[in-house]
């Protein structure tokens, strides 16, 4: 793809999402053949007087490896990636997934021994102990995902992506400081009831579009053991090469007990990949309003204009090799759903209901973040 917009994306990730400061040193790591996004992003970062590094990889070569890993190979592979790792100051992954079931065959065993020791690189060094974003890149594949032609898709792509992200971190900047202040949330929705505590782990200051783009959430851990109820998930969710649907999980003090899907089996099996990955990483509210519908990208997906995702998984208070966002949309005519903070409603079918929030919901909040 040759487009003039990479290279407005490519500087907004490096001055503003990386905040890449004279001679500090970026790792760009590239998948399945975004090479001309890598290249934008090499430039933008010599503009900015940093020093790039590139790493080019496939999922097609992560799957062999996968195939025939072994635990002593795992464990070189990280110990070399996390020296390197540890040498950087910011990380930027561009995912181009030509094939979304590229890992759709790999056993489950060694799923899991590449989630354990990629989780410990990931969640326990990049993510801690460096300035990282995460993107995706448009192609076909995700443009037949979204049920859209590729020139259709990648005007969406760069329409949810390149929004003004200091505007929109001034304008949440209220619901993130309700938040701060609240202690249970509800959740009511469809084959949902469910309730947990935030005390004290939301952050004041918003970070739109500094983590993931396309962004446009405010997320938290969760108090672990505070989860008890019921939630059933309504968005499809695409996880390491497999779609699961109808997702229900069951909690008691913080413990996903019981867990159902189109491919139970299967689905338990990644929830069995440490002690903490039945545990409750992130609680977040999605409301970018470019963001209308799931395309089968979680990256996307978890941004979408009227809903949640709830993740079980890593969180900086529960370590795990998974994070595994999975959407709830509350849009009425996906069955509606309520939010309350210590017992008042604060949304309704995806729509902000306190005054000093109601900015936030679409109409109003799509004027104020565009770039057009």
């Amino acid at each position: 793809m040759q487009d003039s917009r990479i290279k407005i994306l490519a500087r907004q990730v490096v001055n503003f999402s990386v905040s890449l400061k004279k001679g500090e040193k970026l790792l760009i790591d590239a998948m399945d053949g975004a090479e001309d996004f890598a290249l934008a992003l090499v430039e933008a970062v010599y503009d900015a007087g940093g020093v790039p590094f590139v790493t080019l990889q496939t999922n097609r070569l992560n799957r062999a490896l996968m195939l025939k890993g072994t635990e002593e190979l795992w464990s070189e592979w990280y110990k070399y990636q996390s020296i390197r790792m540890k040498d950087m100051d910011a990380y930027i992954v561009i995912r181009r997934n030509d094939n979304p079931a590229e890992l759709s065959d790999v056993p489950s065993d060694k799923l899991e021994l590449y989630n354990r020791y990629y989780g410990k690189l990931h969640f326990g060094i990049r993510l801690p102990e460096t300035k990282w974003c995460v993107l995706r890149y448009p192609n076909s594949a995700m443009a037949q995902a979204a049920g859209m032609s590729l020139e259709a898709f990648e005007d969406y792509y760069f329409k949810t992506c390149c929004v003004d992200y200091a505007k929109m971190n001034i304008a949440v900047t209220p619901l993130a400081d309700l938040i701060s202040k609240t202690d249970q949330v509800r959740i009511i929705a469809p084959g949902t009831d469910i309730t947990f505590s935030v005390k004290g782990l939301c952050d004041k200051t918003p970070k739109c579009g500094v983590y993931n783009i396309p962004c446009g959430e405010i997320g938290m851990p969760v108090i672990t053991d505070s989860v008890n109820g019921v939630i059933s998930y309504n968005t499809p969710s695409l996880f390491q090469g497999f779609v699961y649907q109808d997702i229900k999980f069951h909690f008691e003090n913080g413990i996903i007990v019981k867990a159902e899907s189109n491919n139970t089996k299967r689905m338990n099996e990644v929830l069995d990949t440490d002690e903490n990955a039945r545990k409750i990483g992130e609680f977040a509210l999605g409301f970018n309003p470019f963001v209308t519908r799931p395309i089968l990208d979680t990256l996307f997906d978890e941004k979408m204009v009227k809903s949640l995702h709830f993740t079980p998984g890593n969180s900086k208070i529960n370590p795990s090799g998974i994070h595994w966002d999975i959407v709830q949309s509350h849009d009425a005519k996906d069955g509606g759903g309520e939010i309350y903070f210590d017992g008042v409603m604060v949304r309704k079918d995806g729509l902000f209901v306190l005054k000093e929030l109601e900015h936030i919901n679409p109409e109003n909040l799509i004027q104020f973040i565009s770039l057009e």
